[in-house]
């Protein structure tokens, strides 16, 4: 029980402490050393009456604090699950935690700036948010995937000329007045072909319809099945008139994938107050799919079709390498980790710092770090 007994101690010693507010959730962001040196991160958050503490850096899990349910484990679920004291290796985890970060918190409750300066100075960069110039990783990681190498010099400045004359403005290289669910599929062939894989198979015998039937999501939404030569039926169905037009479906994912390692070739009303045009859009973000993407769209301009890309500016910054990379931390997986970035940071690509290697000296004064979270007692 003494395990338990210090878990509740330090959800009462945090009451002492200023705290986030999430909705009307409160949320504490502890960093520090355990007794060895080592740093680790817990996240708190207090809902109602009941704590939720979490090793974000670690392999501590979570646990559930509660008056009445005392401390529990919660499961990969997210459920609780069974008493931490009763788990000898996770109850051993958790007493050197807990141990420590009520030590931390008396000592930044004795000094909170010193203390909250060696957190700034100490905590390991392996373990911390940043960002860093695309261009410098770039010069200095030779085996580091290049969208420019992949795409090719020629493709790469044809592209780059594009967006720099003001092609993605002009309407008329975007849009189309009318179109037939043909038409589209027309799109699709040039697009498969254009962006096939080496390890992918194209049937080029097929029609751009049979195309998007066999490579496709699959789930159309009833445009296989409309008039393929009505103007009249594509509007339709795209305005959802269209008795078979149905719902939940992802008629416009034309290369499978999940839910950001997709190919999307849209097509789109241009303006609520304009009904007659239609904008044709590729949007393949990803870095596993972006040199696929801009190959399909090279394609279907080299056919003289209107067409656009999502962000041109961000896909000529790619290509040029004038964006930024995200550093992540260690424990974080890569995975949709440009999402924890704003927009305006041009972050599309992520990577560990320790996949820096020898370059860290190098690059590590040109990253921009985030600012680490400040723990601050309410008497101070």
């Amino acid at each position: 029980m003494q395990l338990t007994a210090s878990i509740f101690a330090l959800v009462k010693e945090l009451d002492g402490f200023y705290y986030e507010l999430s909705v009307l959730d409160r949320a504490w962001n502890i960093l520090f050393p355990d007794k060895e040196g080592k740093w680790h991160y817990l996240h708190v958050n207090k809902y109602k009456d009941t704590f939720y503490i979490a090793h974000v850096d670690g392999d501590g899990g979570s646990i559930e604090v509660g008056q009445k349910k005392g401390v529990r484990a919660i499961d990969s679920m997210g459920a609780p699950s069974y008493p931490v004291e009763t788990h000898g290796q996770l109850a051993t985890v958790w007493e050197t935690l807990i141990e420590s970060a009520c030590k931390w918190l008396k000592v930044t409750r004795k000094d909170w700036i010193k203390a909250n300066k060696r957190i700034q100075v100490e905590y390991p960069l392996r373990y911390r948010y940043g960002v860093a110039p695309n261009i410098l990783i770039r010069a200095s990681l030779p085996d580091v995937y290049r969208l420019d190498k992949e795409l090719g010099k020629s493709r790469t400045w044809k592209l780059v000329r594009l967006v720099e004359d003001g092609f993605f403005l002009k309407t008329e290289n975007t849009e189309v007045s009318s179109m037939t669910a043909a038409d589209y599929f027309q799109y699709c062939r040039i697009a498969y072909i254009a962006a096939k894989r080496k390890e992918e198979t194209v049937d080029k015998s097929l029609s751009g319809r049979e195309m998007y039937s066999r490579y496709a999501d699959g789930r159309h939404e009833g445009l296989l099945d409309i008039d393929p030569a009505s103007e009249q039926e594509f509007a339709d169905w795209i305005d959802g008139k269209h008795p078979k037009r149905k719902g939940g479906g992802h008629p416009w994912e034309i290369k499978r994938g999940g839910n950001t390692t997709h190919i999307d070739l849209t097509v789109s009303r241009s303006s609520l107050y304009r009904k007659e045009e239609f904008k044709v859009e590729l949007r393949g973000e990803s870095i596993g799919r972006m040199v696929e993407t801009m190959r399909m769209f090279l394609a279907i301009h080299e056919a003289k079709l209107p067409i656009s890309i999502a962000n041109p500016e961000g896909v000529r910054k790619r290509l040029l390498a004038q964006d930024n990379i995200g550093i992540v931390p260690s424990y974080a997986s890569l995975h949709r980790a440009n999402q924890h970035f704003n927009q305006v940071e041009d972050v599309f690509d992520v990577m560990h710092y320790d996949d820096l290697g020898r370059y860290k000296r190098r690059i590590t004064p040109f990253v921009t770090w985030e600012p680490l979270p400040i723990l601050k007692p309410k008497d101070a």
